[in-house]
């Protein structure tokens, strides 16, 4: 029961980022990419000519989202996005984002990985 309240409201999070991207002039191409046996990206998307590959936390609790994205995780989304390059034969500029949500607020970190 509760991992289908979390699996729920991360959808609506994601809801929420993808409208926040939309209305900053991103294109989507994706969500919810799944490269089998590394990992998920919540949100591929495309801006002035650069692809975003897309992490978005978010958290109920008194607990900063922010640290919901560890190591492991980030290294996870870092594979999927080497793997959905090559797979679709891309050479682009690249970048990968984290949006965390924090009761309705919305906080864009790009780049994350420099």
């Amino acid at each position: 029961m509760r991992n289908s309240l979390n699996r729920k409201k991360g959808t609506q999070n994601e809801e929420i980022a993808i409208s926040f991207l939309k209305e900053s002039g991103f294109e989507i191409i994706e969500q919810n990419y799944y490269a089998k046996k590394l990992g998920e990206i919540d949100i591929i998307a495309v801006h002035s000519g650069v692809w975003h590959f897309i992490e978005v936390k978010s958290s109920q609790a008194d607990f900063d989202p922010v640290y919901n994205l560890t190591p492991t995780k980030l290294k996870r989304v870092i594979n999927s996005t080497h793997y959905y390059l090559k797979k679709n034969r891309l050479d682009v500029a690249f970048c990968i984002d984290l949006i965390v949500i924090r009761g309705g607020e919305i906080e864009f970190l790009e780049n994350i990985t420099l």
